[in-house]
């Protein structure tokens, strides 16, 4: 556990789950190769919370030291691919994360955007922001070939948004 924490910062924050690493290179290369470039700033993620407040790093940071301490790695199955529009993603199945996700929204309920109040849908896009047409041959490319796998989630890790590529703040993996 480690994070980088200053009670004075007032950028969101963004809480995202580690992935094994497998699954993480695999989802790295088809951002890298299906994300507009000029777009594609951060690794693929999968997102938790969206806007958590800067100044309470201290805090979260602490809750998540604590929650991750007995929590063990999550089995994941990646059972989908998404059509979202302007894009593409993963969806997975994680009942796991969605409790543990619930048990967090539950604590900082006064925190949280009604964007971060909705329930989880756990997914990693892989594309976004480009047309239609492109998003549609890329999901129909993909779903073709596309076999449910199963993977882990290894940890938490808290981020810094500061208006373009995220900052480290903390890595929590799991027990």
């Amino acid at each position: 556990m480690s994070w980088h924490g200053s009670s004075a910062s007032v950028d969101p924050l963004i809480l995202t789950l580690a992935l094994d690493p497998a699954t993480q290179a695999r989802f790295d290369r088809e951002r890298r190769a299906h994300f507009p470039p000029e777009r594609n700033h951060l690794a693929a993620h999968l997102t938790l919370f969206h806007h958590l407040p800067g100044e309470a790093i201290d805090e979260i940071a602490a809750h998540l030291a604590e929650t991750s301490r007995d929590q063990p790695a999550l089995d994941l199955t990646v059972e989908d691919v998404w059509m979202m529009g302007r894009g593409v993603a993963y969806r997975l199945r994680a009942p796991g994360l969605t409790t543990l996700r619930a048990g967090l929204a539950a604590g900082w309920r006064d925190w949280l955007t009604p964007q971060d109040r909705q329930p989880l849908r756990p997914h990693v896009t892989i594309q976004n922001k480009v047309t239609a047409e492109a998003a549609r041959a890329l999901h129909a490319s993909l779903r073709t070939a596309f076999t449910p796998f199963t993977a882990r989630g290894t940890g938490l890790l808290l981020w810094h948004y500061r208006g373009g590529p995220w900052e480290s703040a903390g890595a929590f993996p799991f027990a």
